[in-house]
């Protein structure tokens, strides 16, 4: 083989080499293309795969929040209802208790109270005018006398000092008992000389337990406590006339003059005051005479005493409780007039107790007209 031969061998060597040169570095080319397009589709794959990871999550939480959101909003609603609700119902509560509170103030009258037979038709805001038969004082008895029911007692308890003096003195308009032994009937009276702070809540314990009363009052009590007097009269209760200035001496140790002026005088102011007749009268200190009784008549008066009372108006040595609750409880008896003074906080507070027991013995309270 010569030299050109070999020399085109070589260079035919040359060639091959040089084209799988060429095609190794053509599928290299192509291989790194691969990759490279490869790792581009990854790379968007991973980028898209994050970004919706990210948009999930987001929305996610975006949900979460909302939902939160409406669920604290339908607590707040459900919390401002119910609290609306439970002021509404408050409201309503408060309204209905201050309805019945009014329509037990305005409805409260003589027919709700203990009264099997029935009081008179008049308006209790009035009172009553009596038109007695006048009687000739002159001649009269003129002995001062101070009452006292007296421990003798008849088979009905009934003290008997009260039905000697009803016979004797009866014919004046004087009551010292009501003589109905058939009927359990208690007649509850209660004398005001001044208030000591017990008056309201006898009248709150009388209005409860449905009783009438008498209230006895004199002009420096009326005076003072117009409001009380007007409770006294709006609760169908009666007011009675216990004189201008309760003289100490007794009504009788006075003219004719100045006893007719205890009389009048207090009249007259709760008539002008109040628009109210009174009709009843207590002698202060329970002093009389036959020719006081007769005047007291002649003014167009009912004289109320007494048949059962006890040591109960001295404030500063008041009575046990429990021991004048039992006293008062054993003098029971058909046509009772009970007298108690309103400013013992002892009679405050045994009068309920009273009520009770003397009712579940079959008593009965009206109100002395």
């Amino acid at each position: 083989m010569d030299n050109r031969q070999r020399q085109r061998r070589r260079q035919e060597l040359q060639r091959q080499q040089h084209q799988r040169r060429r095609r190794r570095r053509r599928r290299q080319q192509v291989y790194r293309a691969r990759i490279l397009v490869g790792l581009m589709l990854l790379a968007i794959v991973l980028t898209a795969g994050i970004g919706i990871g990210s948009a999930v999550k987001k929305s996610a939480e975006r949900k979460a929040q909302q939902e939160q959101e409406l669920k604290e909003q339908e607590e707040a609603a459900a919390k401002a209802e119910k609290e609306k609700k439970a002021k509404e119902q408050e409201e309503a509560a408060k309204k209905q208790a201050e309805a019945e509170k009014e329509a037990a103030k305005k409805n409260f009258t003589l027919a709700d109270l203990d009264n099997p037979e029935g009081f008179d038709t008049r308006p209790t805001e009035h009172g009553i005018a009596l038109n007695n038969t006048q009687i000739d004082i002159n001649g009269l008895d003129t002995t001062g006398l101070d009452w006292g029911q007296g421990g003798d007692k008849d088979e009905w308890n009934r003290p008997a000092g009260c039905l000697q003096y009803q016979e004797k003195y009866g014919k004046y308009n004087a009551y010292f008992i009501k003589d109905e032994p058939e009927k359990k009937f208690i007649y509850l009276t209660i004398d005001e000389g001044y208030e000591y702070g017990c008056s309201p809540r006898i009248l709150d314990t009388l209005k409860e337990k449905k009783v009438p009363a008498v209230f006895f009052v004199t002009k420096s009590f009326a005076d003072q406590n117009n409001d009380l007097v007007q409770r006294m009269i709006d609760e169908g209760h009666e007011v009675g006339n216990h004189s201008v200035t309760h003289p100490a001496g007794g009504l009788y140790s006075q003219t004719i003059e100045q006893q007719t002026n205890e009389v009048t005088g207090l009249h007259d102011y709760i008539k002008n005051q109040f628009g109210y007749e009174m009709h009843l009268f207590r002698y202060p200190a329970g002093k009389f005479n036959e020719q006081s009784l007769a005047l007291l008549n002649n003014l167009n008066y009912k004289t109320v005493f007494w048949s059962f009372a006890y040591l109960d108006y001295d404030v500063e040595n008041q009575p046990d409780t429990a021991e004048s609750l039992q006293k008062m409880i054993d003098c029971l008896h058909p046509g009772a007039l009970y007298l108690l003074h309103a400013e013992s906080e002892t009679n405050t507070a045994v009068l309920g107790d009273f009520i009770d027991q003397a009712r579940a013995q079959g008593y009965e309270f009206k109100l002395f007209q």
